[in-house]
């Protein structure tokens, strides 16, 4: 860990760059190919920029947990599925805010899961959140008659997908008590492209040469993401970083202007901030529990 924040930063918000192109990639692709199709070469394309990481660090694929991995993949998979649906009909910022649910989807989680019991901050955190989810959601004045009306299941959607990949997340989170981040990313990859595969026979469609073109992208831009958020967290704490990760609501949102005609309004705005800041409440308080946990550990073993 090099504690660079300047560094962390900087690539962590490059990241968030890619990965809204990629989604704007998305969405012109999802309106003419099929979803499988789109996940599958996503997830082809990206694969060298997986191994390259894994190289790093060291591949390993052995594991005792295949299941978990399997399990994993499979979540992993429907989240991807659900934001190419997402992006295909949503306004590239409001898909964007939506996703940023997802560490209040975590919080609701841990309790069936992991057996957590959130503070009293940490829940209003979360009722904050889910207001600006509503206001975001019934807030129809996005795009305005020219480019008629979003479907409300879209929203669902959306918010769906931050659900599942919170479960993603703590998916990666029990793995990695026992398995290297590695080989978690290596058999993700591994596993979402032949199962994509072995469905693209049933959902095929023929892509033209932009389509190509666009799809060879995607997959170059997700992998690029995922080197870049590597290299951030590898330079500095989660907690001092995470804010970053918000820049991807200015180049979704700048994205679907210059793009899309997309002109997010108030509701946006508004609801886009109650999530956020409910996010950003989070991680103020996720380095002082650390810190609680880590004197606590040190006191009970020194007893």
């Amino acid at each position: 860990m090099q504690h660079n924040l300047a560094r962390g930063a900087y690539f962590l918000a490059l990241a968030t760059l890619f990965t809204a192109l990629l989604n704007a990639l998305q969405k012109i692709t999802g309106s003419t190919l099929s979803v499988v199709e789109i996940v599958f070469f996503r997830n082809l394309f990206s694969m060298p920029f997986v191994i390259a990481i894994a190289l790093r660090g060291g591949l390993v694929l052995k594991t005792h947990h295949f299941g978990g991995h399997v399990i994993r993949s499979v979540v992993g998979l429907i989240s991807m599925i659900m934001t190419v649906v997402a992006v295909t009909h949503l306004p590239l910022a409001e898909q964007q805010v939506l996703s940023y649910t997802q560490p209040l989807f975590l919080i609701l989680l841990s309790i069936p899961f992991m057996h957590e019991r959130p503070s009293v901050q940490r829940w209003v955190a979360v009722g904050v959140g889910f207001v600006g989810v509503i206001i975001v959601a019934t807030g129809k004045g996005l795009l305005g008659a020219a480019h008629g009306t979003v479907p409300t299941w879209a929203y669902a959607v959306a918010l769906g997908q931050g659900a599942v990949g919170a479960l993603t997340t703590m998916q990666i989170r029990q793995l990695s008590a026992t398995e290297k981040s590695t080989t978690i990313a290596m058999w993700q990859a591994i596993l979402m492209t032949i199962a994509t595969a072995a469905a693209l026979p049933f959902v095929w469609q023929m892509p033209t040469r932009a389509d190509v073109l666009c799809l060879i992208a995607v997959g170059a831009f997700a992998g690029i993401a995922q080197v870049l958020q590597t290299e951030a967290f590898a330079s500095a704490q989660v907690s001092a970083i995470g804010p970053f990760a918000y820049c991807g609501l200015i180049w979704a949102a700048l994205i679907g202007w210059l793009g899309f005609h997309e002109i997010p309004g108030v509701a946006m705005f508004i609801g886009g901030l109650l999530i956020i800041g409910s996010g950003l409440w989070m991680l103020r308080h996720e380095r002082p529990q650390k810190q609680k946990v880590v004197l606590e550990t040190e006191s009970s073993s020194g007893a």
